[in-house]
């Protein structure tokens, strides 16, 4: 893969933006990514175990997503890392809505995984972390022994995206200054108004959503889309080549990537038990997580 050379303006939200927010008091940890311009990426690094849940986020959210989840994987003696992507959280924010390819946010990912050495990975994915995360371990298999999917799907561009797509990629076109809190708080209505406000830290205004608006038009749509031939060669890997440990966790109220979605994902992963089901769960199923975390950690780390 190329390095990038595209110049950009890089915009860093201020560290002030993310004191005191609830349920979030863990020590922020940064790297830089040598082959895209020395972007700085932060990330959540907890626990001590040898073996690491690699939690990657989606859109519009950032590692935040993930603070109910870290507390019991750490006390069963794990380890939990979870990266801001690009454009993300604490990570550096191109102002250039260009610069946000699939490309771009995967190499990224491997950079960083090979950046911190990282073994043993549970990969722990939903929405965008999916369409991203399930193309890592068919490139270096060595290092993933588990996987937890939630709401998400493969990139492949070879099948129709439905009409919920359809529609949130219209309005998010049509809202490039989206309220990002509000968003989560319609989806997740359990939300405290300060929880709500956490998912809107990283974004001063609008020229820091690049990322966030950029995601929706970058799932691929048609068979040579960026990322879609790459996609499907993950999809044959996971079918007939996956020897890990699975389990998949479907909100069933997600309009876009639920349970019709995800019944036809899990004929993909080979060996992928029944799924857990959450009835009131929704897009993120992060934010019911006590629902299945315990049994998520026993099954995936026996």
């Amino acid at each position: 893969m190329p390095r990038c050379q595209r110049r950009v303006n890089i915009l860093r939200t201020p560290e002030e933006r993310f004191a005191q927010l609830p349920g979030f008091d863990f020590a922020p940890r940064y790297l830089e990514t040598p082959g895209l311009a020395g972007i700085r990426v932060h990330y959540l690094d907890e626990g001590t175990g040898a073996i690491t849940f690699l939690c990657l986020h989606g859109q519009p959210t950032w590692s935040y997503l993930y603070r109910h989840m870290i507390a019991p994987i750490v006390r069963a003696g794990h380890r939990v890392v979870a990266p801001d992507l690009i454009g993300f959280g604490r990570a550096d924010k191109p102002d250039d809505d260009a610069f946000y390819t699939f490309a771009m946010h995967r190499r990224m990912l491997v950079e960083f995984i090979e950046q911190l050495n990282l073994q043993q990975i549970v990969l722990v994915c939903q929405d965008w972390g999916g369409l991203l995360g399930l193309t890592l371990p068919p490139e270096m298999p060595q290092r993933f022994r588990g996987l937890l999917i939630m709401n998400t799907a493969f990139a492949s561009g070879d099948l129709p995206l439905g009409k919920g797509f359809s529609d949130w990629r219209a309005w998010s076109n049509a809202n490039p200054d989206m309220n990002v809190g509000r968003l989560m708080l319609r989806s997740c209505p359990q939300l405290s108004m300060a929880e709500s406000a956490a998912y809107d830290a990283p974004f001063l205004d609008v020229r820091y959503k690049a990322g966030v608006r950029r995601f929706p038009n970058l799932v691929p749509d048609r068979p040579d889309a960026d990322g879609a031939a790459l996609s499907r060669a993950a999809r044959d890997w996971w079918r007939t080549q996956w020897n890990g440990s699975s389990l998949m966790v479907i909100g069933m109220k997600d309009p876009v990537l639920g349970p019709a979605v995800m019944r036809v994902m899990r004929t993909h992963i080979r060996g992928c038990p029944p799924p857990i089901e959450l009835p009131e769960g929704g897009h993120f199923v992060q934010e019911r997580s006590a629902d299945f975390i315990d049994k998520a950690i026993s099954d995936l780390t026996a």
